[in-house]
């Protein structure tokens, strides 16, 4: 079902329900069974495993069902003369298939399955009355049985499995494969986990092949004396990382169009979107036909869109001014007033805890905003909590490294700061990072042996697990530490690396060994590796998410080059500027034009790199001509068969005497 032989019955999804002792004359009345019956009546393949505590229901769904289901979703696939039609069971030949083999893929799978497992509703004429340990239950008229069981508390978990075979493979050629540091199978890695962490990952081995570049640079101008010229070879390095940094986004545009071009899916029908505001379509069809009122409607949907996001980021920017901003100023002045090396580690130690509780209160402000904005769907509304938890950390992190750069004008405390920060921070995510979870399920582990001993009290013998689904039960799940229901694990992922760029970029002048350290985290301890290890042995299997790009990210990436235009400007100024006069001297002025001239190639370089390869341009364009040619053909044919069936029932005539014929009836 998942490869070339899909005829093979692969369990993906879960359905945990509790365990307890049926009676047979209930067994018909059963809420469980009755569940089971209804999986088995869509198509599913059912297994049952009783496990501690727990009774798991185990779905596979063959190739039949997943295909009637996609075509019940009017599910789009691209067909083998490059057109994105909808799709047809009887038609399936007509489709791509995927790289491994399959018809569908993992985001299209679970998106049927979401679909077959929620659709499970009441087709009887009334009301049925369903039992569970002695608790009626009314299933209504029309209701998801599902639901229905989630609100009661009967179902506890519907997750996805581990395929064992995909998952071991993906451990041998992937995770623990320690040969080849950035090489990765990205197609093997979309299909078991989706479109948006295959995404994650090819960005981050091409950042980490990038990094070894600035990394060698700043190497050397660490360990080699530059004498008087080291005024001027700061300048180049600074002018190089800026001109790397906007060639790496500019080149990963290109590879992130080449990629969504090559595993190009139906991205917009995944199975994320299960629940969005009205769209401005909707309200096109509520409107009808009445051009005034639809105008009107658009534009006051648009502009309160904007007024909702503004009030928003206004009311998190003032909260950050008046809240955190006097936390933040006041740990750098007790680092400046310290003396001692130790206390000034241990207080940076304690910040960094602090802080963590700062940032959950203000995600979850974050979200009680968000839910008052006109977001199309949960992608944009993930987007938006990225911006706006991000300017949080943005001020915890790096306000404190301003305060020393810009007022103190201290080198070396600066490069002291700096070299804390980027050690503790990386420890501290580290070890959150991999202990958190093993810790998690150690506990869920030893508390479903603890229960299990109190029911059994006369049991004496080592209780073991023998479920494989029993045991990723209890694994943690892949969520971001803010907001679990808009987005996953990858947002604390690429925080992590972005808090992690802004500071070796904004701070490179002062620092420049810190894209040493940055290489050696990403390749020698290889963040690829523990990241992939994470997600296949010690979190459960995440769902798939549709957005075939980096999102917002990609704008915070950009924001922190421009950051780091200004403030290494800013760094070579105070360098020059060692009496403090802030005279503009020539080497100021060269300083200030060199800025200018940097953000001038900043915003000009996306002209010289274009972001689409040519044979994606191309080949868009050929299946546009081809489907513009069908679509004419097509048209054509309709008219010509109209026109017969029409010349069939009329007497036959000259084109004059046609034309008045045509002109007599249209007038009737």
């Amino acid at each position: 079902m998942n490869g070339v032989g899909e005829d093979q019955i692969v369990f993906e999804i879960a359905v945990v329900v509790p365990k307890r002792n049926l009676k047979e004359e209930n067994e018909g009345y059963d809420c469980v069974e009755v569940l089971v019956n209804e999986f088995r009546n869509v198509g599913f393949v059912v297994e049952r495993v009783i496990g501690l505590s727990d009774e798991f229901i185990k779905l596979a769904a063959p190739l039949e069902t997943l295909g009637r289901a996609a075509a019940k979703l009017q599910m789009k696939k691209p067909t083998r003369i490059g057109i994105d039609l909808q799709f047809e069971w009887e038609e399936v030949e007509a489709f791509v298939r995927q790289p491994d083999g399959s018809l569908f893929s993992w985001c299209e799978r679970f998106q049927c399955y979401h679909h077959l497992i929620y659709e499970t509703v009441n087709k009887k004429n009334s009301c049925i009355t369903l039992k569970f340990d002695g608790k009626e239950i009314q299933w209504e008229l029309g209701e998801s049985l599902l639901r229905r069981l989630e609100l009661e508390g009967i179902v506890r978990q519907v997750f996805p499995l581990h395929d064992e075979t995909k998952r071991k493979k993906l451990l041998r050629n992937w995770a623990l494969n320690c040969w080849d540091f950035t090489n990765q199978p990205i197609d093997d890695i979309y299909a078991y986990f989706g479109t948006k962490i295959a995404v994650y990952f090819a960005f981050l081995g091409m950042y980490t092949r990038w990094m070894i570049f600035p990394a060698a640079f700043g190497l050397i101008l660490q360990l080699v004396d530059f004498g008087s010229l080291q005024l001027l070879v700061l300048p180049a390095f600074f002018i190089s990382i800026v001109l790397w940094a906007v060639l790496f986004f500019q080149f990963w545009k290109r590879k992130n169009s080449a990629l969504s071009a090559s595993t190009s899916q139906g991205y917009k029908l995944l199975g994320r979107e299960w629940g969005s505001l009205q769209s401005p379509m909707e309200l096109t069809k509520n409107l009808g036909t009445d051009k005034t009122k639809e105008k009107e409607a658009f534009q006051k949907y648009e502009w309160f869109s904007y007024l909702k996001r503004f009030r928003n980021d206004a009311i998190i920017i003032l909260s950050i001014i008046c809240l955190q901003l006097p936390f933040e100023l006041a740990y750098a002045h007790l680092y400046e007033v310290i003396k001692s090396g130790i206390v000034k580690f241990g207080l940076t130690a304690v910040y960094l805890l602090v802080i963590q509780y700062f940032t959950k209160i203000g995600g979850k402000i974050s979200i009680r905003l968000i839910k008052y904005e006109n977001n199309e769907n949960t992608e944009y509304k993930a987007d938006s909590l990225v911006y706006k938890v991000f300017g949080l950390y943005f001020m915890q992190s790096y306000i404190g490294v301003f305060y020393h750069a810009l007022l103190h004008r201290n080198f070396m405390t600066l490069r002291q700061v700096l070299i804390q920060r980027l050690i503790l921070s990386e420890v501290l995510e580290n070890l959150l990072e991999n202990s958190l979870p093993y810790l998690k399920y150690s506990y869920k582990k030893y508390r479903a042996v603890r229960n299990k001993k109190k029911r059994e009290k006369g049991s004496t013998g080592k209780i073991q697990f023998t479920s494989r689904v029993e045991k990723e039960y209890l694994k943690p799940t892949y969520s971001a530490s803010i907001c679990e229901e808009l987005e996953d694990g990858l947002f604390d992922d690429f925080l992590e690396l972005a808090l992690q760029f802004g500071m070796i970029m904004m701070f490179a002048c002062a620092f420049p060994l810190a894209f040493a350290f940055s290489a050696l985290v990403y390749n020698a301890f290889s963040e690829i590796r523990t990241d992939a290890l994470k997600l296949l042995a010690m979190l459960k299997r995440p769902g798939p998410r549709a957005a075939a790009t980096i999102g917002a990210w990609l704008n915070i990436f950009q924001f922190l080059i421009l950051m780091s235009i200004c403030t290494n400007s800013a760094l070579l100024v105070w360098l020059y500027d060692q009496e403090g006069k802030w005279k503009i001297e020539p080497g100021l002025a060269a300083i200030l034009v060199m800025e200018h001239v940097l953000l001038l190639i900043k915003f000009g370089f996306s002209r010289f790199v274009p972001e689409e390869p040519a044979w994606v341009r191309a080949n868009r364009m050929k299946n546009a001509t081809q489907a513009q040619d069908m679509c004419s053909k097509q048209l054509l044919r309709s008219i010509s068969g109209g026109e017969k069936a029409f010349s069939g029932s009329i007497p036959r005539k000259t084109p004059d005497g046609l034309k008045k014929t045509v002109m007599q009836r249209a007038t009737d």
